[in-house]
């Protein structure tokens, strides 16, 4: 993990690449970041009322631009470096963006010094000065599906995620993730998902909205107090004795973004238990008792029953566009823990269901 850097709004932690879900056609990236105070898990969400958008057509999300008040900012400590302007030095560290997008992200207020005002493409380069950048993708693509706001207090946000939208911004990602569309809707830069869901995946997610409190959230998945479930699409395993719980020890695979089982101690956790049992598709609840990258998915595959239109497991299939006619079919269906500040039992579930 590396260390805690200076943000405009909202804390951001720079991560390990292969802490986030990127799918290999997205090429490379400006910065690798997840909002929150630590490395987050993979978890799920549930709740109590619901709130949907006024107007919920994705073209009017299309037409939200991110503006420097709203917006998330990454944070660069300039380097050691010879380079006479800003504008030089920013080209020289991201070689992918070239000097006509760098020039307009300053034509437009959108690179900010420490005090969050905006500079000039010709200021001088000043070794170990901060600057404050929001990352942008050209032709980002949309994507055509709308989130519901579940649950909202002081302290906590509760979302229905879609499938094929990212949480947080990663890759090809920045102004289409939940994070992002959460943060302009309701006018909050502070929130902050506590943990995540693969991008694939449909379901809940829990936001911290006030960092005073956002500790004690935190520890709830931390400390696995959280009852999590989940509901999968997978070919049948009439041959298995089900319930069953799968231990298994996980660790990177290859590529990156994949994830593998190894030998060694377990440390990945799930029971699988059968819904609906017609047919050659199965239904399955799933309960992970840890948190592990990509787990239900790996598990799944590992016991011959792949989690369907699974692109990455068993097998990574080659490139391709998103095609929103075959979402992955696993869904994070509820949550339920004691709230840590009113002791009170909370329980949460998603309003979606899976196509099969």
């Amino acid at each position: 993990m590396l260390g805690q850097r200076e943000v405009v709004v909202g804390v951001i932690v720079p991560i390990q690449v292969a802490d986030l879900e990127v799918c290999p056609d997205h090429g490379g990236f400006e910065c690798h970041w997840t909002l929150t105070g630590e490395k987050v898990g993979h978890d799920t969400a549930l709740s109590h009322g619901s709130r949907a958008l006024s107007d919920p057509r994705p073209d009017r999300l299309s037409a939200l631009e991110p503006a420097p008040e709203t917006g998330t900012a990454s944070t660069l400590q300039l380097p050691d470096g010879h380079w006479e302007t800003l504008l030089d030095g920013l080209c020289a560290r991201f070689p992918r963006i070239d000097r006509a997008q760098w020039l307009d992200r300053f034509r437009r207020g959108r690179i900010l010094d420490a005090q969050r005002q905006p500079l000039a493409a010709d200021e001088p380069y000043r070794v170990g000065a901060t600057v404050h950048y929001f990352r942008e993708v050209y032709g980002e693509p949309r994507i055509p599906f709308v989130e519901t706001i579940l649950h909202e207090d002081p302290h906590l946000v509760v979302a229905d995620k879609p499938h094929f939208l990212p949480v947080a911004p990663a890759g090809a990602h920045v102004r289409e993730t939940l994070l992002t569309r959460l943060v302009l809707r309701l006018g909050n830069p502070d929130l902050v998902p506590l943990h995540r869901l693969d991008r694939g995946t449909a379901g809940l997610v829990l936001f911290s909205a006030d960092r005073r409190t956002r500790g004690a959230y935190q520890a709830l998945f931390r400390e696995r107090t959280i009852e999590k479930a989940y509901e999968a699409v997978a070919p049948a395993m009439p041959e298995q004795a089900l319930p069953l719980v799968r231990r298994s020890r996980l660790v990177a695979g290859e590529p990156f973004f994949r994830m593998c089982e190894a030998e060694g101690e377990a440390n990945a956790v799930t029971r699988v238990e059968v819904l609906d049992a017609g047919g050659p598709w199965w239904r399955y609840a799933l309960f992970p008792e840890t948190g592990r990258k990509h787990q239900l998915r790996v598990h799944m595959a590992a016991l011959g029953a792949p989690i369907r239109n699974d692109r990455y497991y068993p097998s990574l299939e080659p490139p391709s566009p998103d095609d929103f006619d075959w979402p992955l079919q696993l869904l994070a269906r509820g949550l339920a823990f004691t709230d840590p500040l009113s002791g009170t039992p909370r329980r949460f579930e998603s309003l979606l269901k899976l196509n099969g």
